[in-house]
């Protein structure tokens, strides 16, 4: 936080030497060969540093477009579906394969995938935007051994700065049959996508805050730190079992669980909106057998937040009792709310005896999350404290 807010926010004569810097602790993070993996550190988010991986020779964000096929969840065990993606794959032949999701609480079988690649000679590019401070820290399997690009934010379990990263293979990809080396050549095509291609100068400050938490993801404080989010989220997970809630595949193996709520007969949505009342923030999120992304069945919730506030198991535990208090309020008020639409729900989510339990719980919420030291500021250092 005080690189990203430091002089560094302007054009100093110092930001190659930064940029380099980022890079060089990038592929020491997660343990990369200089000469068979290369790095750009120049993308502002997770969603264009997806976008700029595109290898064709448009350099134009307008003049891009892309055909997409999902691949979907085995909805019986909510585990992706690889032999039903496979068959897809068949059909579709795509040119490049996604191996990451936003809320899916297992690990990828990358080899699987690889295989499916190979035979359809797609691309196979890895987004571990929300896994990859665990696989930095060496907790979870990484992609690197399979993929071709690999992508990520940085400001998710990786705890950086808000901005993100595109990984890419670089040397001998192939002999091929006149004897000759094949190159990769994705380095260029990558650059060039992400400058001139999509956005223009790099945010140096965010950058150098970059190459400060890349240091730190190789220290054993920081494998401490993530298999301490592992741990959390595993018991978060088991508590919320034990409460009556449904995961989506049954647990989690990451830092990341997603809860179906369609078996209390409410939605996300409105779970969502009365967490953020009581100071809780959590993403509503679809879960299977979804038809709405607007009205979705389900929240996602991880640890490494509150884990990064020196939260351990019992902590989790207790998220869990304020969780389960949230969801039986949501179902009071959708008792006594007549419309269908979420706005229904939010008139009479104000009415005031339900705003008088809201600001119990609030109050139940802040008390115990001020145990906690909010990374980044201290209060008596502020000048509005209220």
């Amino acid at each position: 936080m005080q690189a990203v807010g430091s002089v560094m926010t302007n054009t100093v004569r110092y930001i190659d030497m930064a940029q380099s810097l980022c890079q060089k602790r990038a592929l020491e993070a997660f343990r990369l060969d200089p000469a068979k993996w290369g790095v750009n550190v120049q993308p502002l988010s997770g969603s264009s540093a997806n976008f700029q991986t595109d290898h064709t020779k448009k350099i134009s964000a307008v003049s891009i477009y892309f055909e997409t096929m999902p691949y979907r969840l085995d909805e019986s065990t909510g585990y992706i579906d690889y032999d039903q993606l496979e068959k897809s794959a068949t059909l579709f032949r795509p040119k490049l394969i996604v191996a990451g999701a936003s809320a899916y609480a297992r690990l990828y079988d990358y080899a699987r995938i690889r295989k499916v690649c190979d035979k359809q000679k797609a691309i196979l590019l890895a987004d571990m935007a929300h896994i990859s401070g665990l696989v930095a820290a060496g907790v979870i399997p990484s992609p690197f051994e399979y993929a071709d690009v690999v992508t990520t934010t940085t400001h998710k379990s990786l705890r950086g700065p808000r901005g993100a990263m595109i990984f890419f293979r670089k040397g001998v990809k192939e002999i091929n049959k006149q004897g000759k080396e094949v190159l990769y050549d994705y380095e260029d095509k990558i650059n060039r996508a992400v400058f001139p291609g999509l956005q223009t100068s790099p945010h140096n400050h965010t950058i150098s805050g970059l190459a400060v938490a890349l240091k730190q993801a190789t220290t054993p404080e920081y494998r401490a730190y993530e298999e301490q989010v592992l741990s959390n989220c595993s018991r978060f997970a088991q508590t919320l079992v034990e409460k009556g809630y449904e995961l989506v595949s049954g647990g989690t193996e990451n830092d990341l669980v997603l809860v179906n709520l369609k078996n209390k007969g409410i939605d996300g949505s409105r779970v969502e909106k009365v967490l953020e009342s009581v100071h809780i923030a959590a993403n509503k999120n679809i879960v299977p057998g979804d038809v709405s992304a607007m009205v979705p069945g389900g929240i996602r919730m991880g640890t490494p937040a509150l884990t990064s506030r020196g939260f351990v198991e019992e902590g989790f535990a207790k998220v869990v009792e304020f969780f389960d208090a949230s969801v039986k309020l949501v179902v009071k008020i959708m008792a006594e709310t007549k419309g269908t639409k979420l706005k229904d729900f939010l008139a009479v989510q104000s009415a005031p005896h339900f705003q008088s339990e809201i600001t119990k719980l609030r109050q139940e919420v802040e008390a115990y999350a001020k145990q906690f030291p909010t990374i980044g500021f201290e209060k008596e250092t502020m000048k509005y404290k209220d």
